[in-house]
């Protein structure tokens, strides 16, 4: 039976709606860029929404994407770093509520929050303070938290952290998992390319990136990233909002198209993606169906605030996908 360990941030997301992009300006934070903050510009942040309508939910990148794996029925588990606090316990809550084996460390700092600011076209800025997230390190990762499991998902924000990321994805590759990496955002990109790129030649079998982010690893566009992001690894996903997808497995290139949808927010849109993508994998379907699972589940999230589905949304989803894998 497969069963996919993430690794990532373990985050709680605070999501804010907002009703124009003047807060972005006044904090000098470039639209849909996630800017990595102190503990100091987090609360300032917090500070500037304290009126606004909230909500919070788990998050991080790699969370988002194990979290959609095991409500798709998929054995998942999170390997992740948290605070003592009540942050960290309700991570931890919602990780085992959800069937998600909660490998989770803990620190006396506290928990990490990703402020998660959403402009009126859905679009989505985030100010992450990683907190007890950060003190993740190589030494954490040992041989025994690969055991019994079959894939590797791991978010790109970990790469500040170069030491724990290529540990892993050693790891993982010696254990024998399929590994994927999602790039997580153009700026964290830009700030560590060769090291990237030397990690996914080396590690990686599954690629995702969205167009900003395959821009900054290749300094390319549409299928000319592609084709580029294709020679570093076994299949490459290129993620391209409104206008679908594009899959890239030797030679063999697959289109994919969206589900119609009414976006209010964006948050969790790849992370969710990967997950069909990857269940479709596990399932053995062919890569147009997988991304076509993807599409579905990105185009369900797009229409709530945050990166989580409630139960009636979820049902709907497994009646699709059973029109998809027939």
């Amino acid at each position: 039976m497969s069963r996919v360990l993430g690794m990532g941030n373990a985050l709680v997301d605070i999501l804010a709606r907002m009703e124009n992009d003047e807060l972005l300006k006044k904090l000098n934070f470039p639209k849909g860029s996630m800017q990595l903050v102190d503990a100091e510009t987090s609360s300032r942040v917090l500070q500037e929404i304290a009126n606004y309508a909230k909500e919070q939910a788990s998050g991080g990148s790699a969370a988002n994407t194990i979290h959609g794996l095991s409500c798709l029925g998929v054995s998942t588990g999170f390997f992740g770093k948290v605070g003592k606090d009540d942050l960290g316990a309700f991570f931890k809550k919602d990780m085992s509520e959800n069937n998600i084996e909660p490998k989770l460390l803990e620190s006396d700092h506290a928990s990490g929050k990703a402020v998660a600011l959403i402009s009126p076209d859905s679009e989505r800025t985030f100010a992450t303070y990683l907190g007890a997230a950060v003190e993740l390190s190589a030494e954490d990762i040992i041989d025994e938290l690969f055991h019994g499991y079959t894939h590797f998902h791991i978010e790109g924000y970990l790469v500040y952290n170069q030491p724990l990321i290529e540990k892993a994805l050693k790891c993982a590759k010696e254990a024998n998992l399929i590994v994927s990496l999602d790039l997580a955002s153009f700026n964290v990109v830009e700030d560590n390319l060769a090291f990237l790129k030397d990690m996914v030649a080396k590690y990686v079998d599954i690629l995702f990136a969205n167009e900003e982010e395959a821009k900054a690893f290749t300094s390319k566009k549409h299928k000319e990233a592609l084709e580029e992001m294709a020679k570093h690894c076994n299949i490459a996903v290129l993620k391209l909002g409104k206008k679908g997808s594009l899959i890239k497995h030797f030679e063999s290139i697959f289109e994919v198209g969206i589900i119609p949808a009414n976006s209010i927010d964006t948050t969790g849109a790849g992370d969710l993606y990967a997950a069909g993508f990857l269940y479709g994998l596990i399932n053995l379907l062919p890569l147009d169906k997988c991304g076509a699972i993807g599409a579905l589940l990105s185009g369900n999230v797009i229409e709530v605030v945050g990166p989580k589905m409630e139960t009636d949304r979820w049902d709907k989803i497994h009646t699709e996908l059973e029109k998809l894998r027939n």
